[in-house]
């Protein structure tokens, strides 16, 4: 495909894991786009390498630090994966191994990472389907089967692999991945901009908007959330989540769901009783904030709480570890999304 070559070549992104090909760089950098828009990845990808600039200082890091600096990205078991591989690596030598089948053997690393380790870091001869890929040719080939059915992944994969230089893999893969991400893009697509007008079955048919042909959306599943925030001589009462739990090893407020017929403020009086042990009273309503992960969209309800008399220290049943932290010390936690939310409201009432 020379003409996307050479549309590369003019249009290439400077993203900082492409000015060596570092494949510690690679790694980390397709890690991090999964799941995760490009122009937030910048950012966290230059802090993450000053902060641990290659595979043996990720080995060293305290797990705590790792996910404060991967907090706001998501997808937490990502970095988890990170730190359990450059372990791994550490104790062999601290490479990258430049083989497919050992690439797959490193936890967090799939077909598809792999995959992209082998073309982009080593510019060997593999081919890498993301979605951006998986669209240019939905859209070239005016596919009317969904794009993530496995006749319709073979089907695009046998096309990319004949056109697929083996001079020049890594080139070839990045250039159809950016070319899907800033020409052949989601929603309405740049096709007057489009060096490939002449070949899109979509465009002759009319039927650019309607590919690629995606699956069924999972079901929104609304979770109904409330905390609440304790204070005793000036420090907050914070909990680190179990290793085996959703947010894992993530530092949180005592909390948890409503039931059925319950307010926020009973909601948060029980959980802190089932959590700590710990009888409080909510004083005041501190925000309620809004977040989304995967399909499931969470509503927290934040509480100033007291402790009623006579309470001692937490016993906790839903945590590994609770800390009394001032209020500056919170910034040095990783928290989910909707607890961070929560920290910004009182630093803003704090400072008022």
């Amino acid at each position: 495909m020379p003409r996307l070559l050479a549309w590369y070549a003019e249009n290439e992104r400077d993203l900082p894991w492409r000015r060596t090909y570092e494949p510690y760089h690679i790694w980390i950098s397709e890690i991090m786009l999964q799941q995760t828009q490009m122009d937030r990845v910048v950012d966290y990808f230059s802090r993450f390498i000053r902060r641990f600039p290659d595979i043996a200082n990720l080995a060293a890091a305290q797990e705590d630090e790792l996910l404060k600096l991967w907090e706001g990205l998501g997808y937490y078991s990502r970095a988890r994966n990170l730190h359990k591989t450059a372990k791994i690596l550490t104790a062999q030598g601290a490479q990258l191994p430049e083989s497919y089948q050992q690439l797959l053997q490193l936890p967090g690393i799939g077909p598809y990472t792999a995959s992209a380790i082998m073309a982009i870091a080593f510019n060997r001869p593999y081919t890498v389907l993301d979605a951006n890929v998986e669209r240019f040719f939905a859209r070239l080939l005016d596919l009317s089967t969904p794009v993530k059915e496995k006749e319709t992944i073979a089907l695009i994969r046998n096309q990319v692999e004949g056109l697929l230089p083996t001079d020049q893999p890594r080139a070839f893969n990045q250039a159809l991945m950016e070319f899907g991400a800033l020409v052949c893009k989601p929603g309405i697509p740049n096709c007057g901009s489009c060096p490939f007008q002449d070949g899109c079955r979509a465009l002759r048919a009319g039927t650019v908007g309607d590919r690629p042909v995606l699956p069924k959306r999972k079901e929104t599943i609304l979770i109904n959330m409330a905390c609440g925030l304790v204070r005793r001589n000036g420090k907050f009462l914070i909990q680190k989540r179990q290793a085996d739990d959703v947010w894992a090893n993530l530092w949180e407020f005592p909390g948890g769901r409503l039931k059925e017929g319950e307010s926020p403020e009973q909601a948060v009086v029980r959980e802190y009783l089932e959590e700590t042990e710990l009888a409080v009273m909510p004083v005041g309503k501190i925000a309620t904030v809004k977040h989304s992960y995967m399909n499931y969209r969470v509503t927290l309800h934040g509480f100033f709480c007291d402790l009623l008399p006579d309470q001692g220290e937490p016993i906790l049943h839903a945590a590994q570890e609770a800390r009394w932290v001032k209020m500056e010390e919170l910034a040095h936690y990783a928290f989910p999304s909707g607890h961070r939310k929560l920290i910004g409201y009182l630093q803003e009432r704090e400072q008022s």
